[in-house]
């Protein structure tokens, strides 16, 4: 069997991603903030149309994680430093807002780093499987979207759009 277009849009989309979270040092904070306007929603879109199941009765460990640490908040310090006073925004769609007068602050640093780790984890897993083992890595990359980094790839959407459409001159 191989993959579907989907899927290797996938695998190519969280590769990129990858590359632009680890290259977050390198570029303008405008370039930076570009790019992951123009990924996070395609990798929102491709993950969704994922399918739903894959072959339950295959077990290959999927335990392995490849992403230490330190590289995770290396990548997350080079993301604040390049979105500066830009990084910090409030969150208003976490549970414990609900029960609180002030408002919770999150950091979009923190979100992307988040995303980094299950993508670069994604990544390693599929670059050392065969095609079975690339179906199940995707379809678990399905089930921790549902339940964890989509609300995430979410939240950071909306401080990157209004750093997109409200710069200013110190951004660039």
């Amino acid at each position: 069997m191989n993959l579907s277009n989907n899927a290797l849009s996938v695998i190519a989309l969280a590769n990129e991603y990858c590359q632009a979270a680890e290259m977050a040092a390198e570029v303008s904070p405008a370039e930076f903030t570009g790019k992951m306007v123009r990924l996070l929603p395609r990798i929102y879109i491709a993950v969704s149309d994922l399918p739903e199941e894959a072959d339950s009765d295959a077990d290959f460990g999927f335990d392995a994680r490849h992403l230490d640490e330190a590289y995770y908040e290396e990548i997350r310090q080079s993301i604040a430093a390049t979105l500066g006073e830009r990084d910090a925004y409030l969150d208003t769609f976490q549970q414990d807002m609900q029960y609180s007068d002030t408002p919770i602050a999150a950091t979009v640093s923190e979100g992307l780093a988040d995303i980094f780790q299950v993508l670069y984890n994604f990544v390693e897993d599929v670059r050392n499987s065969d095609t079975d083992q690339a179906q199940c890595h995707l379809a678990d990359l399905k089930v921790q979207f549902a339940e964890y980094w989509s609300e995430t790839l979410c939240n950071v959407m909306r401080p990157l759009n209004q750093i997109i459409h409200n710069p200013d001159e110190d951004f660039e």
